[in-house]
């Protein structure tokens, strides 16, 4: 069975005003090194052609050969998004005005 031009548009529609990576998994980490190092980004969100194959693909050819070059984290830091990616702890206001209640602030 041979694809239609609608099947065609529904495997590239997501794609539209985003980068497109495609090739090997060398060919998609060097893309990801070169933006990466360049300053383009910080972090990539990734949308598959197809769910769920494209995916584990990602996780199982790109994954190791960026951290084979030192740009994936092979551990977590924590148990936590915040721990993961380390922003600061922002303060808890209503734990601030409970304490400064208390002290007759």
């Amino acid at each position: 069975m041979g694809y239609k031009l609608r099947d065609i548009y529904n495997e590239i529609a997501i794609a539209r005003g985003y980068l497109l990576a495609c090739g090997s998994p060398t060919t998609v980490a060097n893309l990801m090194q070169e933006w990466f190092e360049a300053g383009a980004m910080d972090g990539f969100v990734l949308l598959p052609a197809h769910f769920p194959d494209a995916f584990d693909d990602f996780i199982d050819l790109v994954i190791p050969e960026l951290q084979r070059r030192g740009l994936f984290r092979k551990e977590y830091e924590g148990t936590t998004l915040r721990e993961h990616l380390g922003p600061p702890k922002p303060e808890n206001r209503f734990a601030r005005a409970r304490s400064e209640a208390r002290e007759g602030k």
